[in-house]
């Protein structure tokens, strides 16, 4: 039997469900889904496989996350959902719209390509494998201890997210850490070549981000023709987070256009 992905909901109204990126969860999303599901939508904060909530299998591909995605919907029997995800979410976002185009309305990609992208997360994943959780009782010595090796307080304050305590007392990781590090290169692929979805897009850029470059915008338009890329000002990868009030304003007026 295939197991069911945990997710929060939020509100009533259209479906509308949001993918998290690498080492994300749906919970990253809370504040914002308050804010979709007070204008009309049921608002589904996923935690994909291997992540948050979610089972953890040793399976970790766009195959197997697409697969996940369409047992939930039709599961929960919803229909023509608002779709939202951000870099690894997004691309799984793109994986299944090319599957699954009937079940799709609209579909919002964050800060991601249809190409492919080397493994650029090493680092991260070195750094984490150098903690002995067991040895910690307070969140803020494993601050400190990263601090070491990742310089960035933003990328830190976002791992310090995935702990959890185990049954007894002691932190764990939430996400399955072994098996993400070790299929990072299937993380990165492109989209198959000649696929094509044909309904509204809105791709929404971090401006001070690289995922997204001026010389994509022609194979993104190959893949999705109906779509639009849009740039929010001083934010980078995490750029939800970083320029909310904007991002949610745009990715609103989007979502709400009976034009599109």
């Amino acid at each position: 039997m295939t197991p069911l992905l945990h997710a929060k909901i939020v509100g009533q109204g259209k479906p509308f469900l949001i993918l998290h990126g690498l080492l994300g969860m749906g919970d990253n999303w809370i504040s914002l889904a308050r804010r979709y599901a007070n204008h009309g939508f049921e608002v589904h904060l996923i935690d994909l496989r291997n992540h948050g909530k979610s089972f953890h299998d040793d399976e970790m591909n766009y195959e197997a996350m697409v697969d996940d995605l369409i047992h939930y919907i039709n599961i929960n029997q919803l229909q023509k959902i608002y779709l939202m995800g951000h870099s690894m979410g997004g691309k799984t976002a793109m994986f299944f719209a090319m599957q699954y185009p009937e079940k799709l309305h609209k579909l919002i990609v964050v800060d991601i390509t249809p190409k492919k992208y080397p493994p650029h997360h090493q680092f991260i994943f070195e750094a984490i494998e150098q903690i002995d959780l067991k040895k910690f009782n307070k969140r803020e010595d494993i601050n400190q201890f990263l601090s070491k090796k990742i310089s960035s307080t933003a990328i830190r304050n976002f791992l310090l997210k995935n702990l959890k305590r185990d049954a007894t007392g002691k932190f764990d990781w939430k996400p399955n850490i072994k098996v993400l590090k070790n299929n990072l290169n299937d993380l990165g692929e492109p989209l198959p070549p000649y696929t094509v979805f044909t309904k509204p897009v809105l791709f929404i850029k971090g401006e001070k981000s690289p995922y997204i470059l001026a010389n994509d915008e022609k194979l993104i338009k190959a893949h999705f023709p109906n779509s639009e890329i849009i740039q929010i000002p001083e934010s980078g990868h995490w750029v939800h987070a970083e320029q909310s009030e904007i991002f949610f304003n745009r990715s609103l007026t989007f979502l709400l256009n009976n034009n599109n």
